[in-house]
């Protein structure tokens, strides 16, 4: 089992068996001597997100010259990169019947990634380029939020997820960060992380507000602390391509030296995990007390975009080519035949995100080039959101925090805010 340890300089505790790169058939057991916290790694140069294809953990953005901005002060870093941004947020303006675009302070080419809310009133977005922006009307208005924490010189930062329980929340990004806040958002600390943790954070969770949280590795590492993050435990004794490589015999496409990473991780409110494959050819499950991630084999030669879990406790399913399954059990299917498919009429259009309101009835499908689908019948039939087809971007996520305020992120620093009116 794995842990990981803060202390003054937070570190992370793994054995030196789990230090050999992906592709090699290694556990993922985390427990061993306590090792020096993650030095500045640097970021891959950016993968502009093509059209009708998910944002992957593997996409970094490019810097925009800080070098050039700050002179070598990281200290005075914040500043020059703030003042060469546009002034400030606009007013939202309508795009669609349901949807306003809310102009936002970046640059093009930042993808947005993740969304969350302390309250009603104050949130934080994240994406691409160290973006952390901040709101206390709802959404409406976003600043962007300095983390002084979160800047190193010559490291541009990948925030891949965002969570909060009350006052406590919590970010992860690539090259590997984490960020703790206990009040709000106010300020931030940084955990410092292992270079030996097996893959990059792409997932994190606040499970409650006493400094309980999840994290979660592209590589299928899931780390679990009770104590604000000074502990961590491991609650999985492999990563995928371990227990892939060792399973062949699960009869699973792919397995037998299998090198690679989750493109899509999603978590219901029981504490199961569905991961998808980078290659969209196979699914795993994970469920508390498991002590590995359970592969599920595919007979369709779809391959799958983005998996998730419904409100009702069953999973969706997009494919490529714009189709969409449901699982016709609340229970975790074992394989296609599990499965039936919806009529979205989506007409090729490439389909990547559903999000569900509360209310567990109206559904939100976003995916290349604008496209926005809708359903008020929990997934039976669809309509399509017309009025976002000039929205010059790929959307890839939307989120509701309540049935009345909902989100969709896209790439070059597009937002759509949901104007609460019914479908």
């Amino acid at each position: 089992m794995a842990a990981l340890t803060n202390a003054a300089s937070a570190s992370l505790v793994a054995p030196a068996s789990v230090a050999a790169r992906v592709g090699s058939s290694r556990r993922a057991a985390f427990q061993g001597a306590r090792v020096p916290s993650n030095a500045s790694a640097r970021a891959g140069d950016a993968k502009r997100a093509a059209p009708l294809v998910r944002a992957s953990a593997d996409d970094a953005a490019p810097a925009f010259g800080r070098r050039d901005l700050a002179k070598g002060a990281l200290a005075a870093l914040s500043a020059p990169v703030i003042a060469a941004m546009p002034a400030g947020p606009a007013k939202a303006e309508e795009v669609s019947k349901y949807w306003d675009i809310v102009d936002l302070p970046l640059e093009p080419g930042v993808i947005l990634l993740d969304i969350a809310f302390v309250d009603d009133k104050h949130g934080f977005l994240l994406g691409t380029r160290q973006t952390i922006l901040e709101t206390f009307d709802g959404g409406k208005t976003w600043d962007f939020k300095s983390v002084s924490n979160a800047l190193d010189e010559d490291v541009n930062y990948r925030f891949n997820s965002v969570s909060f329980k009350g006052q406590e929340g919590w970010i992860v990004g690539k090259p590997a960060i984490l960020l703790h806040t206990t009040d709000g958002g106010a300020n931030w600390e940084r955990v410092g992380l292992s270079p030996r943790l097996p893959g990059a954070p792409v997932l994190i969770t606040a499970t409650s507000s006493n400094g309980q949280a999840e994290m979660v590795t592209d590589e299928g590492a899931i780390y679990l602390t009770t104590d604000a993050a000074r502990n961590w435990k491991a609650a999985v004794e492999e990563t995928i391509s371990a227990t892939l490589n060792r399973t062949v015999s699960s009869g699973i496409t792919g397995a037998s030296y299998y090198t690679g990473t989750f493109s899509t991780i999603s978590r219901n409110d029981d504490g199961e995990y569905i991961g998808l494959s980078s290659r969209g050819n196979f699914y795993m499950t994970w469920s508390p007390g498991q002590a590995y991630w359970q592969p599920h084999n595919r007979s369709s030669a779809r391959r799958v975009q983005s998996m998730g879990w419904r409100p009702d406790g069953g999973i969706w399913e997009l494919t490529r080519g714009g189709g969409i399954f449901f699982s016709t059990t609340a229970e975790l299917p074992d394989n296609d035949d599990d499965f039936a498919e919806g009529k979205i009429g989506s007409r090729g259009f490439g389909l990547l995100d559903l999000g569900a309101k509360p209310n567990g009835k109206e559904f939100w499908i976003v995916g290349g080039s604008g496209s926005v689908f809708y359903s008020n019948d929990a997934g039976k039939s669809w309509k399509r959101d017309r009025g976002t087809d000039d929205v010059a971007a790929n959307l890839y996520t939307v989120k509701f925090n309540n049935n009345d305020n909902g989100f969709i992120l896209g790439n070059d620093g597009v937002l759509l805010k949901y104007n609460g009116r019914a479908v």
